[in-house]
């Protein structure tokens, strides 16, 4: 799975590596939340999806940058923190689960972050985990592949914007700490993902390991309370025994 993310960069930086994306206000106004080290589910993010970039007789459509809460809220949901169950979809059922099958053949997106985290249970028994931080080798900035939907709250009309990561079976380094990765997309692919191709499965496939790195970093990024540069530090072996 893929529950933890950062955005090392400022908001600005963010979004001029994607500058193919448009921006918008919506999107600058969060710009005061970001850096984001230890990013949780809950929090809203800027992911890129297809939407109207001109409103003409004949409507163009192309990449858009767009604020969304990450936890997919269902459509029959009641309340907003239901999305919290969805932060993850499998690639494997994604575009048959009643939950994301429709999100996934019209509603995709890009997530852009700098790196993501993952929890190796060493000793099997889901107690003393290693965490490890995960990023490009080069340390670019990339995109996870994404889905999202709207919802109205009943109870204030609001609509919600929300979305999940979608995940597939780990590539050779990742599956020395866990069962699963998030899918990340070669840039030559964003606009396929983006498309309104219905079912571009294919796509759903483990990032190549060597163009990847990780590392132990310290426990206290289990709380995402701690949101500092300091959780990306890499730990010495002895440091894990303080």
């Amino acid at each position: 799975m893929c529950g933890r993310v950062n955005i090392k960069t400022n908001l600005d930086e963010m979004l001029r590596a994607f500058a193919f994306a448009q921006q918008n206000d919506e999107v600058d106004r969060a710009a005061n939340q970001f850096p984001r080290y230890n990013g949780a589910p809950g929090l809203d993010y800027p992911i890129i999806i297809r939407d109207v970039i001109r409103d003409a007789t004949q409507p163009v459509f192309g990449p858009v940058f767009k604020m969304a809460r990450w936890g997919l809220i269902p459509h029959f949901a009641t309340a907003r923190n239901e999305g919290f169950k969805h932060i993850n979809a499998r690639g494997e059922t994604v575009a048959t689960n009643g939950i994301f099958k429709h999100a996934y053949r019209a509603r995709r997106a890009l997530m852009p972050i700098t790196g993501y985290f993952e929890w190796h249970d060493i000793l099997g028994t889901g107690k003393n985990k290693q965490p490890y931080a995960i990023a490009m080798a080069d340390d670019a900035p990339f995109c996870l592949a994404a889905i999202w939907q709207e919802w109205r709250d009943p109870a204030t009309r609001e609509d919600v914007t929300s979305f999940c990561i979608v995940t597939c079976e780990p590539n050779a380094m990742m599956a020395k700490i866990h069962n699963r990765m998030p899918v990340i997309l070669r840039r030559e692919d964003y606009d396929r993902w983006l498309s309104g191709e219905p079912d571009p499965g294919d796509l759903l496939n483990p990032y190549p390991a060597q163009l990847m790195k990780m590392w132990k970093i310290d426990r206290k990024v289990g709380s995402a309370k701690n949101d500092s540069p300091d959780i990306l530090d890499e730990v010495r072996p002895e440091d894990l025994f303080e």
